[in-house]
Order: structure tokens, then sequence, then C-alpha cells
């Protein structure tokens, strides 16, 4: 495998790419939208796999996912195929990471908004490369002994809560139904040096699942706070008591609860009858959901009748971790380590991030794999540092976020070559 001549040429096409796969990624930048509204990031999408003369092109999946269907027309088993993954929905954070093709985009329709938007994630990246690799597989279409399905998912940050989307969407929808995926590949952009990828053989990511706590009490003048039941001490009870739970669960396990925003309905003169805490609930074992949700519950319920209030503690849009088998990181990392370079392929630790493309690899096995795309060097520790002189480390879900555009031919790829491999048979989990 180390000489098939395809590799080059999947090489040689992806270059050829590269400059197109920029010109996308920057006009995604600059056009960003959010989770369950990719109406004009699916018709590009839709568009550019229609122009390749794919089998099928199928949209409108849970809201505004695409899937194009590439049959390969090569001798063999043909039996085998493999989903390629790209995320396609921004965030609802300001941009300020400093290019010329920053978004300056706000949905004011967007519920609990108006919010800027901006892809402070990376998915633009994401579906740059994917939309890149559609390009090369269809140019070798005749030496692919399988089918490709090119997977562009919506709202991977979660729809507002009132709809539905995202990956399990897409399975509800049986966009997986005919052909059933052999393999599920993808991978983040991050801050890690460019060109490396990084890979776990566990739970790359963690189970999450975001909480809605509801603390009522009853309005009144805020000159005769006696009169009613103010539910804000209550929230700020919560609050506090959450920072506790950590150590009521084994130190062994990360777990995490954080509570990103508070809605109350009243002025500075009122109080209200409600407060709101929207959160999320991370854990680095799934096993442990169940007991961090249920301490959660008791302690919102009992603080807030500690003060006269109610509380209601909704879960919602759960998320299983993303768990890479070590048979399939073993089967993948001479992959990896072809596109890259072995001195490039590195074993990272566990996040407590959260990506539901877990749900097609839970289902149809596979992997997912970190991008490196920043200014950074890995320390003694293996752990990312600045390089002298760049524009340092940024994490996703930061307003400064960056990618360096000349790293994303690196993640087309790994795309061409995760299919190749594993439509031929050389990347296959042993047994």
């Amino acid at each position: 495998m180390a000489h098939d001549p395809v590799h080059a040429e999947l090489d040689r096409l992806a270059a050829q790419t590269s400059a197109q796969v920029i010109a996308w990624r920057r006009h995604l930048h600059r056009h960003p939208e959010l989770s369950n509204r990719e109406e004009g990031t699916a018709r590009l999408v839709a568009d550019h796999l229609r122009s390749l003369g794919l089998d099928e092109v199928r949209t409108g999946i849970a809201g505004h996912g695409v899937v194009g269907v590439l049959r390969g027309t090569a001798d063999g088993d043909g039996g085998r195929v493999v989903a390629l993954r790209a995320d396609t929905d921004a965030l609802p954070v300001k941009d300020l990471c400093g290019v010329d093709f920053a978004s300056s985009v706000v949905d004011a329709d967007y519920p609990g908004g108006p919010f800027p938007v901006s892809h402070a994630c990376g998915h633009d990246c994401h579906t740059a490369m994917l939309m890149g690799a559609a390009t090369v597989l269809a140019e070798v279409r005749d030496r692919l002994p399988g089918t490709v399905l090119l997977v562009f998912q919506p709202a991977e940050e979660g729809p507002p809560v009132t709809e539905t989307g995202g990956a399990l969407a897409m399975i509800d929808a049986n966009a997986f139904a005919d052909p059933v995926p052999t393999m599920a590949f993808g991978m983040h952009v991050t801050p890690f040096p460019k060109g490396y990828v990084g890979y776990r053989a566990g739970n790359q990511y963690g189970a999450s699942v975001l909480v809605r706590i509801t603390i009522n009490g009853k309005q009144v003048h805020g000159s005769t706070p006696w009169q009613g039941v103010d539910p804000m001490p209550a929230a700020g009870a919560v609050l506090t008591g959450i920072g506790q739970l950590y150590r009521q669960v084994s130190a062994f396990a990360p777990v995490t609860v954080t509570i990103g925003h508070i809605e109350d309905v009243g002025r500075f003169n009122i109080i209200g009858q409600t407060v709101t805490l929207w959160g999320t609930v991370r854990c680095a074992v799934e096993s442990d959901m169940a007991e961090v949700r249920e301490r959660l519950r008791r302690l919102a319920e009992h603080s807030a009748a500690a003060y006269g209030a109610t509380a209601e503690v909704e879960y919602l849009q759960p998320v299983p971790p993303v768990h890479n088998s070590a048979p399939w990181v073993e089967a993948g990392l001479p992959t990896l380590r072809r596109v890259v370079g072995g001195e490039r392929v590195t074993e990272t630790g566990a996040t407590l991030g959260y990506d539901d493309v877990s749900e097609f690899i839970r289902r149809f096995g596979g992997l997912y794999v970190m991008l490196g795309v920043q200014d950074a060097k890995l320390g003694a520790d293996g752990l990312p540092v600045p390089e002298e002189g760049g524009r340092g480390l940024v994490t996703n879900h930061n307003p400064h976020f960056y990618a360096d555009d000349d790293t994303l031919v690196t993640g087309v790829r790994l795309h061409a070559h995760v299919a190749y491999d594993h439509l031929t048979g050389a990347l296959l989990p042993a047994g």
C-alpha cells in the first residue's frame, strides 16, 4: 500500500484544489449561518456536488443537511461504504479573528437573538475541506471499489431547543439507510501545530447534555420583597452549589457543569416571577451522566425550596461521547502517518468538548481526529505551546479563533486517503 500510485494521484489532485478550497472557506467564513439556518451553505455545497456529476445529491435532510453519493466503478469487493462528515453551522459569537474576510453577520431573527454570527469553531474549514475531497474523489471514481457518502451535517452546535437537528436527526431521517456506511470519518480543526494530526483511542470527547433550570417565585414590586418570593437568591444558591458537585462524584473521571446563560423576567424595580438558567453538563465517562444529572436536579429543587421557590430541571439534546475504538485507531494510523508524516501524528488527551459525530462513529465504526491549524509547536509534555512570532494559541469558540488556510489541503488529503484506503480494504479493524 505504501507504493500505491493512487495515493500520489490523490495528493496531486488535492494540491490542485487548494486555491478553490481556500476560496470556499473564506466565503463561508464571511457568510456564516447558525444551527438549522444553514440555507446558503447547503446551497453552495449542493451546487458544487451536482457539478461533479455524483450519482445522487440529497438535500433538505434534517433541515439543511446535504449528502452526496459517489459510487465507485472499480472492480473489487464493492460492499464498503465510507461516510466522510463535515459540520456546517456557525456560532452566536462575534468575529474578532482579524482577517479581511471576517464576518459582520448579525442574525436578528434567531431565537434569543439578535446574535453576531461567526465560524469561531472552524466549521467553515470542515465544509471547505470536504468539498475539496469530493472534487478529488470524483476524479478517481474509476479506482474506487465502493461508495463514498459526502455528509454535510447541520446543527452540530445544537439547534434551538424547540427544534430538532444535528447528527441524530440525519440518522432518523434515514440519510444512511441506503447505502449503510461501513465506516465514518471526520476531523476537527484545533489549536495544534499546523498539519499535525491528534488522535485518541477511547473517548476523544465527552458525553454532553443541555440543561435548563427554571426557578419560579412570586412577582412583586422591588420595594416590598416580603410580599412575594424572589427567585434570584435561589438562582444564586444553585450557581454556588454547582461548584461543589464535582466533589460528589469520582475525582478520577472529570465532570463539569457550566451555566452559560441566565434569563429573568422583570426590570430593575420588579422582583420577577421566573429566572431561567441555561447550561451544559459534560462527563468524561458516559456512565457518570445519570448520577450528575440527578445530583444537579436535587441541588436545584432543594435550593429553590430553601427560599420558598420551586425549580424545574430539564435535560435536552443529549450527545454521547466520541469514542475511537482501539482496533479502528490501529487500522487508521498507517493512513494518517502517510498523509502528514509519522512525526506529525500524535496521541492526545481526552477533552470535555462534545461533537455529535459520535452518533455516526457509534453506529458505523470509524475515526474522528484533530487537525492542527495554528502557529504552535509541541512542548516537552506533548501539549501545544505558541510558536515564537506567531499568532498565538486561541481555543475554539473564542471570538479570536483562527485557522491557517494553507493547512486546509491537508484535510482534503486526509479525507481522500481514508476513503480510498477503507474502500480498498486497507483501512479495516482487525477481525
